[in-house]
This record gives structure tokens, sequence and C-alpha cells, in this order.
């Protein structure tokens, strides 16, 4: 399965969120990937995005298709430094390469409209991956708001969004983030499936990866991690 991780915007939790459902469904026995389309603020040879998911959930299959070194968008960063743009169909194929995994994460850069290329969104990499989204939400006041205009992009693209993931979830939520755990499914129609405890990256792998599956729904995740070849073994002895 393929799964693509965007956000409400940038600093919401994304690195961290896909890092715990690499390390949930690792846990549960899948076999997992994880792809970063592209990345920025960032120089050659230093550590990015995919380097801090594999050293929560000890995920070793990645792949990162473009590096800007400006924390800018992409395009932006693209154009300031001299460099190609993002290309769809190299992004995709570096997707593919990972097809016999159980699961295959892509975490977008930023909030879903931002732009890896001039005309790229993570929207296309989802619609040509044939991949749901999930949305990686801050906790507090601004986030219905987000959420939803965030949701409705998705939607307007004709893809679907498969959970919303609290990407940082206090210890002593306030009254705003308590309300908005019923009111971000209300107004955007789109269940809360995970939240991640704040402070959770500075956890040490093996604490990361024997908590992380606690986060999320059970029901949600285990339809996740479903292992393609188990069923299809199932399916044929039926």
């Amino acid at each position: 399965m393929r799964l693509v991780i965007t956000g409400t915007s940038t600093d919401v939790g994304k690195t961290v969120a896909t890092a715990a459902l690499a390390a949930a469904a690792i846990g549960a026995g899948a076999s997992v990937a994880v792809c970063k389309p592209a990345q920025t603020g960032v120089g050659p040879g230093e550590p990015g995005d995919l380097a801090e998911v594999s050293r929560l959930s000890g995920v070793t299959a990645t792949a990162e298709s473009y590096r800007y070194r400006d924390p800018l968008a992409p395009d932006r960063a693209a154009r300031r430094e001299g460099a190609p743009f993002a290309d769809l169909s190299t992004m995709l194929s570096a997707v593919s390469e990972f097809d016999d995994r159980d699961l295959v994460l892509v975490e977008g850069a930023g909030g879903v409209l931002v732009r890896l290329a001039p005309d790229i969104t993570i929207l296309e990499v989802a619609a040509g991956l044939d991949a749901p989204l999930v949305v990686v939400a801050a906790a507090g006041l601004g986030t219905l708001n987000h959420t939803e205009l965030t949701v409705r992009a998705i939607r307007a693209a004709g893809l679907e969004c498969a959970g919303i993931v609290i990407g940082s979830w206090p210890d002593e939520p306030d009254l705003a983030q308590r309300c908005n755990l019923e009111d971000l499914p209300l107004v955007t129609g789109v269940p809360i499936v995970g939240r991640i405890p704040a402070g959770a990256g500075s956890l040490d792998r093996q604490r990361f990866g024997a908590r992380a599956p606690e986060w999320f729904d059970a029901g949600w995740l285990s339809r996740l991690v479903v292992h393609p070849k188990s069923a299809d073994a199932g399916d044929r002895a039926h």
C-alpha cells in the first residue's frame, strides 16, 4: 500500500508522524519504505527528514528524489539555486522502486499546495501514485480552518483523505485542543486516526518504536498494514 503524508502547514509534525507510522507498521510485521520527493533546507551530505525517520523508526529503505539548500518551497529553492525543478515522473519512479514493500510512506513538503515544482504539488504525486493522503494537523486554535481547507483541496483533486493525525498532542491540552478532537471530524468528515505526543521526537528508537502503535487507532492501523502476500495466499486457500 502507498500512503502520502501531507500537512496543514510546515512544522506541524509530519516527519515525526511519518516515523511513527513507519515504526508502528514495522512493529506489526510489515515491510516499510519511506520516500521524500523533495527536501529543502539541507545541503549535500547533510541529514534531512529521511535520516530522522530512520533514526526514530529503524526503517532502512528510503529514497529522496530532489534536495535543495534553501529552507523554502521546493520550486522557489530550485530557482534560487539554479537547480532543475522536480520532475513528476522521477518522483513517481522512486516510489515505485519499493512496490515489493507492504507499506510505502511518501512525505510531502510543507502544506498540501506547496509547489514541488511550478506545476506540481503533493496532490499530483498522490494522484500519480493512486494513493490516499493522511493530513498531519496542529492541535490548537486555527487548526479547524487549516485542516478543513486542506481536506477540501484533497477532495477537489479527486483524492481520498484517509485520516487526520494530530502532530503534537500536549500532556495537558487546553480547552480549544480538547474541543478540536470532536470538531475536526465534524468539519472535515475525516476521522482523527492518530495523536503523536509532544516531544515524541526526542525518544530513542527503542522507546519510540515500542510506543508508536499506541498513538494510532488500532483498527485503522491494522487495515493499513495488511500484508498483500499473506492476503493473496489466504484468498487462494479459499
